[in-house]
């Protein structure tokens, strides 16, 4: 079972959810954590294991070959990126602008833009007894993260079983990166909090996930603070909120030392408790 955990902003707790929700599930068989927020994954300050694996991961970009090229301008125009541009007698490659989807190269008439390996990041895998953690890591100046996460979500696919549990903590917000991370998740769960501006930005999660057509409930963090207006919201929508985690300066402190929560805080426990019976409900009813 795929479970996606995301969120319309940043800072509502994904993270936090994710690695309790882990460790916790762990305990009664094996898991997989994957931390696709490639720009800057924090899985592994909470999650401690040891390396297992590395290595680093590339994406492929058009190398102009001038000795072969006719300037055509066949590559300018089918590129819906703008990566390749024919400049009077050059043609430009804009490696950072790439998506590396070959059309350039592969309608070229003369074969001069073959592709080469550009590196984007690494991947490391960890082990901790029942619970694997793979994160990867954009290098620094790369701008896309979908190709990255692309590639770790087809490193965790390719290495674990069908029958182990995946968890995917996903990037802020509702671009192309959260489209990555999410479209294949059997279950979405949408991290908010009680605020105006968890509501806005829950609204925006939610009509993105509905364009997904996945299944997905709302996991409330912070509770306590703000108002109640994502609870009727939640109503009004027929939404499914199936925990609460309560606003504690305790949670902060636990938190901020690197350490997982639910150990040492019952109603953390609790909630994430409540999370995992409900992810194994769903794994029932739909045979996941």
């Amino acid at each position: 079972m795929k479970i996606a955990i995301a969120s319309g902003k940043g800072g509502t707790g994904k993270t936090t959810l994710s690695t309790n929700l882990a460790a916790f599930m762990s305990e009664s068989g094996e898991v997989v954590l994957s931390d696709l927020d490639v720009e800057e994954p924090n899985s592994g300050l909470f999650i401690k294991g040891e390396l297992i694996h590395q290595e680093d991961k590339y994406k492929m970009i058009p190398e102009w070959d001038k000795s072969r090229c006719e300037l055509c301008g066949n590559c300018q125009a089918v590129c819906n990126y703008n990566a390749v541009l024919k400049m009077g007698n050059t043609i430009m490659v804009f490696p950072e602008l790439c998506h590396g989807c070959y059309a350039c190269s592969e309608l070229c008439p003369t074969g001069s833009l073959p592709m080469k390996q550009k590196k984007v990041g690494e991947l490391k895998s960890f082990r901790a007894d029942n619970l694997s953690l793979v994160e990867s890591k954009l290098i620094v100046g790369e701008e896309q993260a979908v190709p990255l996460i692309r590639q770790t979500i087809d490193f965790v696919n390719t290495h674990f079983s069908a029958h182990v549990t995946k968890i995917f903590d996903s990037p802020p917000g509702t671009a192309c990166p959260v489209i990555e991370a999410t479209k294949d998740a059997d279950l979405v769960i949408l991290v908010t909090e009680p605020t105006p501006f968890g509501l806005h930005d829950l609204r925006l999660a939610v009509e993105t996930i509905r364009q997904l057509e996945k299944e997905f409930v709302v996991v409330v963090n912070r509770h306590g603070i703000g108002d109640d207006r994502v609870d009727v919201y939640c109503s009004e929508e027929n939404i499914r909120v199936i925990a609460r985690i309560p606003n504690d300066r305790k949670i902060a402190e636990t938190y901020s030392r690197g350490e997982l929560l639910y150990p040492s805080m019952p109603s953390v426990r609790r909630a994430v408790e409540s999370i995992a019976n409900y992810i194994e409900e769903f794994r029932q009813e739909t045979g996941t």
